[in-house]
């Protein structure tokens, strides 16, 4: 069954915050990734996206050219650098430019400082750390080399702060994304480019659904139970946090940059 144009969000008022605008979302193929591109969308741009499903990426490109949207789904491994190079590199050969990036792409298979494995670490270093760094790169040397503005957003996590005991690896490459984000902002902020990450908390989306199934023993109430067990009675919803994103790659979040911002329900130095 096809999404629905509520789903996809393009019934929404839109305010055309990205009017114009040329978008790459990494890791948009499903989950928040997949938020993000029908939020731009929604908001004029033209999105290209890349994901670990061609099937989910190809269904998702056609939903919205359904709608309307300009979207087109770019197959991409990651995980190698001359890929998530490429990424930002085909956007810039079909339109002449890249305005904005999002770094979604995200691996969360667990793993403790005592059990995690080289090829364990590496994996999570190269989807969560490396892919990033690479697109980035090409995307900034798109802006620079054109003296134009830019943004770029990274979907880090709260993990960054430490994170759980299960989630070593992950945790220690998305600390290392949110040191990335700040260094960004800071070497080309003369540049005009843009760099800010969210560290998101639990979210609710397909993949923590699997998370939890196969790695928590998580029955199908697994939703609910968490949410009650949250301050605001939910989980992180990914129609909300893609609004967000779409803020922060439009002009209207004014000068924002370096800024990583926790999108959570825990606060840090809290007690109680």
């Amino acid at each position: 069954m096809g999404l629905s144009q509520d789903k996809l969000g393009l019934s929404q008022d839109k305010t055309g915050l990205l009017q114009d605008k040329i978008v790459l979302v990494n890791g948009g193929s499903q989950g928040i990734g997949a938020g993000i591109v029908r939020a731009a969308a929604r908001e004029g741009a033209t999105v290209a996206f890349t994901g670990r499903r061609p099937d989910a990426g190809e269904s998702l490109a056609g939903e919205l050219a359904a709608q309307g949207a300009s979207a087109a789904f770019l197959r991409a491994d990651l995980a190698d650098p001359a890929q998530a190079r490429g990424s930002v590199e085909q956007v810039v050969a079909a339109h002449g430019r890249i305005d904005c990036l999002v770094n979604s792409a995200g691996l969360t298979s667990r793993g403790t400082l005592l059990d995690t494995t080289p090829e364990l670490f590496d994996a999570h270093v190269a989807i969560n750390l490396r892919a990033p760094f690479f697109a980035m790169q090409a995307a900034v040397a798109d802006m620079v080399a054109r003296k134009a503005p830019g943004t770029i957003v990274n979907i880090i996590s709260n993990c960054a702060h430490g994170g759980y005991p299960f989630l070593a690896p992950y945790s220690a490459a998305k600390a290392g994304l949110a040191g990335l984000t700040r260094n960004a902002a800071h070497a080309h902020r003369w540049d005009r480019v843009r760099v800010n990450g969210l560290n998101l908390g639990w979210t609710d989306t397909e993949g923590e659904d699997a998370i939890q199934r196969a790695f928590h023993g998580a029955g199908d109430d697994w939703r609910e139970e968490a949410a009650r067990a949250q301050p605001m009675g939910k989980l992180g919803q990914v129609d909300e946090i893609a609004d967000f994103v779409v803020l922060l790659l439009s002009d209207r979040s004014g000068v924002v940059t370096g800024s990583v911002i926790d999108w959570d329900q825990i606060v840090l130095g809290g007690l109680g």
